[in-house]
């Protein structure tokens, strides 16, 4: 029988788990030991820590704090590991608690974090999603139902001292270019919320200082929240320190590509299964830089989509060169705009293509000025046709169930 290498206690404060940490370190002591070819399951709190509730009260989503985020599981030294090697991880299983079954999704205002949206949704909203199995459903977003995609959002290793400061200092550059901006241009060390596992005293309070923050994906893995890491995948992640400190959290139960809405996915607690082995020298061998992973064949199977298409033009009518990133919240905002035609809000719309198992891609990068992104949005998840025909489209939903929003205080 596998065993739980790493607990957590929903009913408990994170920081109260000293199995769990909220910053990337190298001095983070490892707090569980596998070895290769080792299998085990690893237990996960949502990545807020349980700062969000099954309520239809969307103001805890406005008042999150997010100088808390991410708590992970870990780290967990693999015996053998060293720098410069791969530590090849496969994703065996990934559940939700049996007395726990549901999740979030959040839009977050745009004066705490905002989202790939945020114009057009400034103010905090919250949908709350049920599992059934693999399939879940909102009593915010009727007429949907979809199987999940459950993944990590967060995983990989330590860093070493010399990539920490790497990290730091490259950031720091960049919110120094607008130190004002909200929302800020990225999230730096703070000391003040930083929980890092079993270290204490002077050694935490100097670690803490300097953690990074998990928000973004880096060149360890961390936060790259694909949707295609579910069960089934294989991933290989650099190593940077001795026992590689992998490190694990912010579970999805299914998300769209692009997590756009930030919190932008099905969130939740949960467990995952995973199996490690070690590549000796593989970042050498195989010029590795960012981790690469196989995705799995154990997939929800949708093929029929609509694709939605957009530019590099912004919601002003500016024109870019070949920004893909407008590009894709174009296309973003057309799918939402035709979804509306049907009787949803441009809320529902918005956690629709951030929740579902869409697919985003980035179709066209050489024809200038313009580059061509597209969303697919999978017809099959609906209880209703949203094709376009010669009748025109019909309202289904009437405008009385809604997604809760928290007006800014």
């Amino acid at each position: 029988m596998t065993d739980t290498i790493i607990k957590i206690d929903l009913s408990k404060s994170a920081y109260e788990n000293d199995q769990v940490h909220n910053r990337w370190h190298p001095d983070i002591p490892m707090v569980a030991t596998v070895k290769p070819g080792d299998d085990f399951i690893v237990e996960c709190y949502d990545w807020t820590g349980g700062q969000i509730e099954n309520n239809d009260d969307a103001s805890d989503v406005r008042d999150v704090d997010l100088s808390q985020v991410h708590f992970l599981s870990g780290p967990i030294k693999v015996e053998g590991a060293e720098p410069g090697d791969l530590l090849e991880v496969d994703i065996l299983d990934i559940g939700a608690f049996p007395d726990n079954q549901w999740g979030f999704n959040g839009f977050f205002s745009k004066k705490n974090g905002g989202g790939f949206l945020t114009d057009r949704f400034p103010e905090a909203q919250k949908s709350i999603w049920d599992f059934n199995g693999m399939m879940t459903s909102s009593r915010h977003v009727p007429g949907v139902e979809f199987a999940g995609i459950l993944h990590p959002g967060l995983i990989g290793c330590l860093p070493d001292k010399k990539m920490l400061d790497m990290w730091n200092t490259r950031e720091k550059a960049l919110v120094d270019t607008d130190p004002e901006r909200v929302p800020e241009l990225a999230t730096l060390p703070y000391a003040e919320t930083a929980h890092m596992g079993r270290l204490s005293g002077d050694e935490k309070a100097k670690a803490a200082a300097e953690g990074a923050r998990t928000v973004p994906p880096r060149e360890h893995g961390g936060n790259c929240d694909i949707k295609d890491l579910t069960r089934g995948s294989k991933v290989y992640f650099p190593v940077y320190v001795d026992g590689a400190g992998l490190s694990v959290g912010d579970l999805h139960f299914s998300q769209g590509d692009g997590e756009i809405t930030f919190c932008g996915a099905i969130e939740m607690a949960g467990w995952i299964h995973m199996r490690v082995n070690i590549i000796k020298d593989g970042m050498a061998k195989y010029q590795v830089k960012n981790p690469i992973f196989k995705p799995s064949k154990m997939v929800p199977k949708y093929d029929d989509y609509l694709i939605f298409e957009g530019i590099s033009v912004d919601e002003d009518g500016k024109q870019h060169y070949l920004d893909t990133s407008i590009a894709y919240r174009q296309a973003c905002h057309n799918a939402i705009n035709y979804l509306t035609q049907f009787g949803y809000s441009e809320a529902q719309g918005y956690a629709i293509i951030g929740c579902a198992p869409v697919q985003g891609h980035i179709s066209g990068v050489v024809d200038i000025p313009n580059s061509c992104a597209t969303l697919w949005l999978p017809t099959d998840i609906f209880e209703f046709d949203v094709q376009p025909n010669s009748e025109g489209p019909k309202k289904h939903l009437d405008g009385s169930i809604d997604i809760p929003k928290a007006p800014d205080l």
